[in-house]
């Protein structure tokens, strides 16, 4: 599965997890309730991956997307700046920055090369 169909199929994972439990809950219980349906699914999910020194990212799934999940009323760029340092440490390509604690789901994809961070192409902030 390419990363894009994989962050497809986490994206609507991830919806259909806001969607029953709404937002108010800590990180940990967002973060277990993907882990589940993804690990159930067949693909690789590791928590609490060591990614430079005391830096961890939230999800790293089948080894080519990190994924950083937060709890927050709303995404604020010390969050983006979190994920981009994932990515340039980690020297993975793809990441996915959701937030479960808006009453809005919000999701961003973010793709890291050696030239620039940059935006997925014609991804724009996702609220449902």
């Amino acid at each position: 599965m390419d990363a894009n169909a994989l962050c497809d199929r986490i994206r609507q994972t991830a919806f259909e997890i806001h969607a029953f439990f709404g937002h108010g809950h800590l990180e940990m219980v967002y973060e277990n309730a993907l882990c589940h349906p993804l690990r159930k699914a067949g693909f690789q999910v590791e928590q609490r991956r060591a990614i430079v020194g005391d830096h961890f990212a939230d999800l790293l799934v089948e080894r080519v997307l990190i994924m950083d999940l937060k709890a927050a009323g709303s995404l604020a760029p010390e969050h983006t700046a979190q994920i981009l340092g994932h990515l340039k440490a980690s020297r993975i390509e793809h990441g996915l920055l959701i937030n479960f604690g808006s009453h809005k789901f919000e999701i961003r994809k973010f793709i890291w090369s050696k030239d620039q961070p940059q935006r997925a192409p014609n991804t724009q902030n996702q609220i449902l």
